[in-house]
């Protein structure tokens, strides 16, 4: 029987690893401490990206309750705001994975230690320790899974992301306050151990000639440890490599030219689709929208306008005879890829809107694609965002005809808004019909 117990996970003698210990763990802490709040920051502006008070069609998330308590308008300036901010947050989640695994797999002895509850301080540790590891990869699986445009999970993206974004973060929020303080007495330790005894600050034995009793007896340490294959420096020189790599091939998405073709792990870090003036990044086809091109003929298709008097039918003829304005704009999406500037040429939201009784202030807008199926086939835009002299009905995108990919025959296009409020299609849109 004590021989079966010493095989057991809960057992000490199990865990074999010498790389283990409470300065390894916390170094990899540390990066996670910096890193997890951006990554809760940045969502948390993607989520008001959507501005989801404005109309229950643009918000996935209807029961968040005090948890929308930070929503504010999202702003038109700068217009490359969106892209920065989703950038950041899906290039640096995908760099966070190696150091995530690897804090995770420095603690799991942890996981399986007995009794599982020593008193009610240590159960309220224990129950924030398995809500963080859950919520840790649940947020990033889902995220990952988001970025690759695998939606196998159960329900939506955006309430489940949403939801266990919180539930993870505030574990981590408790787990930061009982742990960081060791962990910076660790780090403290390791660099004045290198001072003291550089002919050993590569060694990896758990019972290290530098270490404390304290560390010594840390459970993180394997009381019988086999025989280093690799020194914990050289362990986090290669999780930081692995970080350094899905940096680097995940950050191409954001740019064009040569860079994005080193996005070797993303769906849309391949080739453009196409040449010419619609030779830049999509992310829905016609074909995959089920746009049908008999509908978006010149003689079958028409965009209505609605609004305080009336509505108005217009052709694609009315809409060029109309002024056309250019405005030079990125598209960047939630899966964290962007485009650069493209030159947009269209009519003005606005000048939309005073065909219908808004010759002052424009209102709210609620745009109707043709697309029948999908979370955002139709979106909605803030007053602001339709003021804004960049906003457009574009027809035309670098100096030629919009192609049937990027939305012909008109389609949205607004500074610093989400890709999917940038609607394709459009076939209707009706202002100040949300208040």
């Amino acid at each position: 029987m004590r021989d079966l117990a010493s095989r057991l996970p809960s057992s000490p003698g199990f865990w074999r690893s010498p790389l283990r210990g409470p300065r390894f763990t916390s170094v990899l802490g540390l990066v996670l401490l910096v890193g997890v709040p951006v990554l809760f920051v940045t969502g948390l502006l993607s989520y008001a990206a959507y501005n989801p008070g404005l109309s229950p069609v643009n918000d996935k998330t209807p029961d968040k309750g005090i948890l929308g308590f930070y929503l504010f308008s999202w702003p038109t300036d700068p217009t490359w705001l969106y892209r920065l901010t989703q950038g950041v947050h899906v290039t640096l989640g995908l760099a966070l994975i190696p150091v995530l695994l690897a804090k995770l797999w420095s603690v799991v002895p942890r996981l399986f230690t007995l009794p599982p509850v020593r008193s009610l301080a240590h159960a309220l540790e224990r129950i924030s320790l398995l809500l963080l590891v859950g919520g840790a990869l649940f947020e990033f699986v889902t995220g990952v899974l988001n970025v690759q445009l695998d939606y196998v999970f159960p329900g939506s993206f955006y309430p489940l992301h949403f939801y266990g974004a919180w539930v993870f973060f505030a574990a981590f929020l408790a787990h930061a306050a009982l742990k960081t303080p060791a962990a910076v007495r660790n780090v403290r330790s390791m660099r004045d151990a290198r001072r003291r005894h550089p002919d050993a600050a590569d060694r990896t034995a758990g019972q290290a000639a530098d270490q404390t009793p304290d560390q010594a007896a840390d459970d993180l340490v394997a009381p019988a440890p086999d025989a280093p294959t690799v020194s914990r420096r050289g362990a986090l020189w290669a999780v930081g490599g692995g970080s350094l790599l899905l940096l680097a091939t995940g950050a191409g998405r954001s740019f064009d030219g040569p860079l994005r073709s080193t996005a070797l792990l993303a769906p849309h870090g391949g080739a453009e689709p196409g040449g010419g003036p619609n030779g830049f990044q999509i992310n829905k086809t016609a074909a995959y929208a089920g746009i049908d091109p008999a509908e978006t003929g010149e003689e079958a298709w028409r965009l209505v306008v609605a609004g305080r008097s009336g509505t108005v039918r217009l052709a694609r003829a009315d809409l060029l005879r109309m002024r056309q304005h250019g405005a030079a704009l990125p598209i960047a999406c939630v899966e964290g890829w962007s485009t650069s500037d493209q030159a947009w040429r269209g009519v003005r939201l606005r000048d939309l809107a005073a065909l219908v009784g808004f010759d002052g202030d424009p209102p709210d807008v609620f745009v109707e694609s043709l697309q029948r199926a999908g979370s955002f086939r139709h979106g909605a835009l803030r007053a602001n965002q339709v003021a804004d002299p960049r906003s457009l009905l574009a027809l035309s995108v670098n100096g030629g005809t919009l192609s049937a990919d990027h939305g012909y025959p008109a389609r949205i296009i607004v500074p610093a808004a989400p890709g999917v409020l940038n609607t394709k299609w459009v076939a209707r849109m009706t202002f100040g019909g949300l208040g």
